[in-house]
C-alpha cells in the first residue's frame, strides 16, 4: 500500500488506512519530514527567500483579517545579539537565513484609524487570530521549503527572553513574536520525530482519552527502541532516576519548569489587555 513505510517511519507501526489512497509524492515528502539544525555554507538566494515568503503568506488567514508578519533578520549585529540569548542553539546564528514569524494584532488597529474606523485589537480574541495566522505562514514556509531540498528548525525559545527579543527586534506595540526559523540546505540527513499514535491524537464524534495510558505507553516504549533517552533523563537531583525512561517521563518533568515567564507581563505592557473582547 502508499504510505506504508512512511507511516512506519512516521508513527513506528503500522497504521491501516482502511481504503484506497492516491499516491502522492509531496505527501510521502510531509509525512518524511525532519528538522535540520546543521546546513552547509551553501547561501540561500534573496530570491528564493521571498518566494518562500510568499507561499507562507499564501496560508489561510481568520477573516481575512492577515494579522502575521515576518521580520527578515539580515543585519549581522542584530542576528549575533540574539543568538548570543541562546549560546545552546548555535543554529540560530549559524543558518543562512533567519525569519522571525510575527503575530500582528497592530496593522488590524491601524487599518481601522486609517478609515475612521478605530478600534482596539488587544483583547483575548486579537491575540489569538494573530497567533493562529502567524503559526500557519510559519508551517506553510516550512513546508514550502523543505519542498525545495531546504532545511528548516523552528524556534520558540524567543519568548524566553521576551524583553531583550522585543528591543533587538524595535518591535513596537501589538506586534509579538510566535516563533523563529532557521532556513537552509541540510549538512546531513537528520532522523524522523516518531509522533505519537492516531490514536491518542483523532478523536471522532467525541473527545475521549479512555485509551490515553494504553497509548502513552506502547508509544514510549517504541520511542525508545529508535532512539533511546534512558541516559539524559531530566534533573535527576530533582526527580530521581527512572527505570524507563521514555518520552512522556521527560516531557512531564520537562512542564514542570514552564516556559515563557515574564511572556504575558511584557504583551500587557505593549498594549495587550488579553480580556474578553467588549
Amino acid at each position: 500500500m502508499p504510505y506504508d513505510d512512511e507511516l512506519r517511519a512516521r508513527f513506528g507501526h503500522d497504521i491501516e488506512l482502511g481504503g484506497e489512497v492516491p499516491d502522492d509524492a509531496w505527501l510521502r515528502r510531509v509525512l518524511m519530514r525532519r528538522t535540520q539544525r546543521r546546513y552547509t555554507d551553501r547561501a540561500v538566494p534573496d530570491s528564493l527567500v521571498r518566494l518562500l515568503l510568499a507561499a507562507a503568506f499564501s496560508a489561510s488567514s481568520k477573516s481575512d483579517f492577515q494579522q502575521a508578519s515576518c521580520l527578515w533578520l539580515k543585519d549581522r549585529a542584530r542576528r549575533d545579539r540574539l543568538a548570543a540569548l541562546f549560546p545552546d542553539m548555535p543554529w540560530i546564528g549559524a543558518a543562512p537565513v533567519f525569519l522571525v514569524f510575527l503575530g500582528d494584532s497592530r496593522r488590524l488597529e491601524r487599518l481601522g484609524a486609517l478609515r475612521g474606523h478605530p478600534q482596539d485589537n488587544g483583547a483575548l480574541e486579537g491575540f489569538f487570530n494573530a497567533v493562529i495566522d502567524a503559526g500557519l505562514a510559519l508551517q506553510s514556509c516550512i513546508l514550502a521549503a523543505e519542498t525545495l531540498g531546504l532545511g528548516t528548525c523552528p524556534i520558540s525559545v524567543l519568548r524566553n527572553r521576551i524583553a531583550e527579543i522585543g528591543e533587538i527586534l524595535a518591535l513596537p506595540d501589538k506586534v509579538f513574536p510566535v516563533a523563529g526559523l532557521c532556513l537552509g540546505y541540510p549538512a546531513q540527513s537528520g532522523f524522523i520525530s516518531m509522533r505519537l499514535p492516531l490514536e491518542a491524537t483523532v478523536h471522532v464524534d467525541r473527545y475521549d482519552d479512555s485509551g490515553l495510558a494504553e497509548a502513552i505507553d506502547s508509544y514510549d516504549r517504541r520511542r525508545d527502541a529508535r532512539h533511546s533517552i534512558a541516559d539524559r533523563q531530566r534533573a535527576p537531583e530533582r526527580f530521581g532516576t527512572a527505570e524507563f525512561y521514555g518520552w512522556s517521563e521527560d516531557k512531564a518533568r520537562q512542564a514542570m519548569t514552564p516556559e515563557g515567564e515574564g511572556f504575558a507581563s511584557w504583551l500587557k505592557a505593549h498594549g495587550f489587555t488579553l480580556g474578553d473582547a467588549e
